[in-house]
């Protein structure tokens, strides 16, 4: 049975011919690039899957250059493994890899929650609130599938009201892999992960610098003791 996923809005692809693609709003290969993404972290394409260069094209009714390029942008990222003569395949995930990725994380949040109670608006704490009580209600009434998002919502949230671009940015730049793992594990944690996060919004609350450092990097330490597991 062919498989059923779409672009989104902006990334939507028809059959018109070549000579329309300048005027797409982002070019071919990001379009591409962006729903096999969402594909692969969403759990439609599984680790260690092929992915075939031809169906890609055909499924997008696009041609094999921009689903070339889209999966060996893909490769950098480290959603999808090429190897010579054999094609790509979507990455498998293992422990050293995860592991990495933990202990990149675990600083870089506790200095993100850290900044964020000395530096957090009224604003920022009020939307804090609202995404970790939208994203406990989804774990209480086992909407898994909403907690992926909202797990990245909540950490972006919190390094916005860090105050701190650059930091901001790199988690975003990781964003995207953080996502992917999470889905991965997500029923094991659902509900203690966010009773991990009303602790850190709970320090930011009361500008508790240091718990809230202490809070940001006890959550990633257990979430990389979870997935070992």
């Amino acid at each position: 049975m062919a498989r059923q996923w779409e672009m989104s809005p902006e990334h939507v692809v028809d059959a018109r011919p070549a000579t329309t693609v300048g005027a797409l709003h982002l070019p071919l290969r990001q379009a591409v690039l962006d729903a096999l993404r969402s594909a692969i972290i969403d759990g439609t394409y599984l680790p260690g899957e092929r992915l075939v260069e031809e169906e890609i094209a055909a499924r997008f009714d696009v041609s094999r250059n921009p689903t070339r390029e889209a999966l060996h942008a893909l490769s950098v990222e480290g959603f999808v493994e090429i190897e010579p003569r054999r094609g790509a395949r979507v990455a498998t995930m293992n422990a050293r890899w995860a592991g990495e990725l933990f202990e990149v994380r675990a600083p870089l949040e506790g200095l993100v929650a850290r900044l964020a109670a000395q530096r957090r608006t009224p604003a920022d704490l009020v939307h804090l609130r609202d995404v970790l009580g939208a994203g406990t209600a989804a774990a209480a009434e086992g909407r898994l599938d909403e907690l992926p998002a909202l797990n990245t919502e909540f950490h972006m949230s919190l390094a916005a009201a860090a105050g701190n671009e650059l930091l901001a940015g790199t988690l975003a730049r990781l964003s995207d892999i953080i996502r992917w793992v999470y889905a991965a594990r997500i029923s094991m944690r659902s509900t203690r992960s966010w009773d991990e996060h009303a602790a850190i919004v709970a320090a930011v609350a009361d500008r508790d610098a240091e718990r809230a450092e202490r809070r940001g990097a006890e959550h990633i330490s257990a979430a990389a003791a979870a997935y070992e597991d």
